[in-house]
């Protein structure tokens, strides 16, 4: 499968590894990674992105405000402040496959037009103009399914079918971007892992990726480092390296195109191990 992203091209045929790089102070595994003080250092978060690619992203995708559980919301100029300057930088000095971790239809734009390839929004598209301003930007959005907003999703998430309901969602958010002009094939799902969803909700999910990729459109997932780990493996944030490789292959296995991940060097490993047992199987 080829993903047309902007200038760029994506090559889905394997998974492929998209690095994270919050330039948030409160993001709940690396916030604050990218200051000095009080203050964004873009200096530090381009040597963050440069290290990832060399690691072996192929999308380094930006966020600027958290959604971790319990998150409060920035006001969009902050947002602003945060993403396009390190989305302009990382396109001109980097020539980098840049991803927008947004839900806001004027930080789309204007990251679009510093040289982003990919919208990724986890309200997808659903705030206010912003099915019109990922439209225009012509680039490719990902959908993702959240119960609730990240304040307060994961209070009581309550399903009574957890896979009937985030297909029904994704599915309808779907139409509603067609229906606003973005072409099917410029369209990727995520089913939100952790947002708005318990354990054993995330584990249906995963069991079931390969239900999802039956879809037909691109799976992104993000797995990394995530509370599911904690409560499954009681452990803290820092030490949940080999239970985040685990999940990235099992997702590899079960249908993921692109795999969300903080570690880049340690996933890209796994993958490439994967692929050469894959290889060797197909040679017999």
């Amino acid at each position: 499968m080829l993903l047309r992203a902007g200038r760029h091209q994506l090559d889905l045929s394997s998974p492929i590894i998209m690095g994270i790089l919050n330039t948030t102070p409160d993001s709940f595994s690396d916030g604050g990674n990218c200051y000095r003080g009080e203050q964004l250092d873009l200096d530090l978060a381009l040597a963050r992105a440069r290290q990832m690619l060399q690691d072996g992203a192929r999308i380094i995708d930006v966020g600027g405000e958290s959604t971790r559980p319990g998150a409060q919301p920035v006001s969009q100029q902050q947002e602003l402040d945060r993403v396009v300057p390190v989305v302009e930088r990382l396109v001109r000095e980097c020539d980098a496959l840049v991803s927008v971790d947004t839900s806001d239809p004027v930080v789309m734009t204007e990251s679009a037009r510093a040289g982003a390839s990919l919208i990724n929004d986890v309200r997808s598209l659903q705030r206010e103009g912003a099915l019109a301003a990922a439209a225009a930007t012509g680039l490719p959005v990902c959908l993702m399914h959240m119960q609730g907003e990240p304040d307060t999703m994961q209070a009581n998430p309550r399903y009574d079918d957890i896979l009937t309901e985030v297909e029904t969602f994704l599915s309808a958010r779907i139409e509603a971007a067609v229906a606003a002009g973005i072409a099917r094939d410029l369209l990727l799902l995520d089913p939100g892992f952790g947002f708005g969803k318990t354990l054993a909700h995330n584990l249906s999910l995963l069991q079931n990726l390969p239900r999802m990729a039956a879809l037909g459109y691109p799976l992104l997932v993000g797995l990394s480092r995530k509370s599911m780990l904690g409560s499954l493996l009681g452990r803290e944030v820092s030490e949940r390296l080999p239970g985040s490789l685990a999940l990235a292959l099992l997702a590899a296995d079960r249908g993921a195109a692109i795999i969300r991940v903080h570690d880049v060097a340690a996933t890209a490993d796994v993958l490439a191990v994967r692929s050469a047992v894959m290889a060797a199987g197909q040679n017999q």
